[in-house]
């Protein structure tokens, strides 16, 4: 198992390589991507290759534009946001409405001062309305707290209502995706994450199903947005880290074959 697999699911082809330890390439394929499923547009790229020499693949590698465009086009699965300390200023500043449309956006008493000390406590029991109310119509959750980042005991204790009452939904807490006080924007982050979550899952788990059919027995790689790679776990629980994932394996690739450290793409 001495072979590397990389797989592109781009905007107009799918291409995948398979390279050897001294980064050769051993094989490569092209083939049109499936928007509509993406799925199979790696299914057909690997039946171009030799599938006794996909079994020797130690690594899979895999980038994606789905969650780039998913951003774009605006388009993700419904969500609830909790949202304790947040007035509703801050929430027209951060045009989350725009985001998430009629999804249920939910203000809860509840904050930190900006040295994380409690300045008012959370109002768990309208939170627990909200979540029972709102878990039969939504795929996922979204929980931000003002200064969140600096004390997220607030978020903590949403999640464990969510995880108690909402119905087995994923839960995206914004002190997870960001150390930045800009609690407007750590909100907006959190919810964009929690929207594309079913997506990815959906991706990930056609693509493990994929290579367990070629006998491919190795960990699945997603690159990030800055070109580096994380665990299919770690993209399931933040694929917002994702996003701009082609663009970047895209430059990481253009240093690699010119073998310029400094290029312009």
């Amino acid at each position: 198992m001495n072979l590397r697999l990389g797989i592109d699911a781009g905007g107009t082809f799918t291409d995948a390589v398979l390279m050897d330890a001294d980064n050769a390439v051993v094989a490569h394929a092209k083939a049109l991507t499936t928007h509509f499923d993406l799925a199979r547009g790696i299914r057909d790229v690997l039946d171009e290759l030799p599938r006794d020499q996909l079994r020797r693949a130690g690594m899979v590698g895999l980038s994606t534009t789905l969650t780039t465009n998913a951003v774009v086009e605006q388009r993700g699965m419904p969500v609830c946001v909790l949202l304790a300390g947040f007035t509703g200023e801050q929430v027209e500043r951060s045009r989350l409405r725009d985001l998430v449309g009629d999804d249920p956006v939910v203000l809860l008493a509840g904050a930190h001062d900006p040295q994380g000390l409690e300045s008012e406590p959370l109002d768990e029991a309208s939170a627990l309305e909200a979540i029972e109310r709102h878990r039969d119509n939504v795929s996922a959750f979204a929980i931000s707290g003002m200064f969140g980042a600096r004390n997220p005991s607030h978020e903590i204790r949403l999640r464990e209502l969510v995880d108690a009452h909402g119905g087995g939904r994923p839960v995206t807490c914004g002190h997870e995706l960001s150390s930045a006080l800009d609690a407007p924007r750590r909100a907006v982050t959190a919810a964009v994450n929690a929207r594309i979550v079913p997506y990815v899952r959906q991706l990930i788990e056609a693509v493990d199903g994929i290579l367990g059919d070629y006998g491919i027995d190795a960990p699945l790689m997603i690159v990030k947005g800055d070109g580096s790679l994380i665990n299919k776990d770690t993209a399931l629980a933040r694929p917002v880290e994702t996003v701009m994932s082609g663009p970047a394996a895209s430059v990481v690739g253009a240093s690699f074959l010119s073998g310029c450290d400094n290029v312009l793409v």
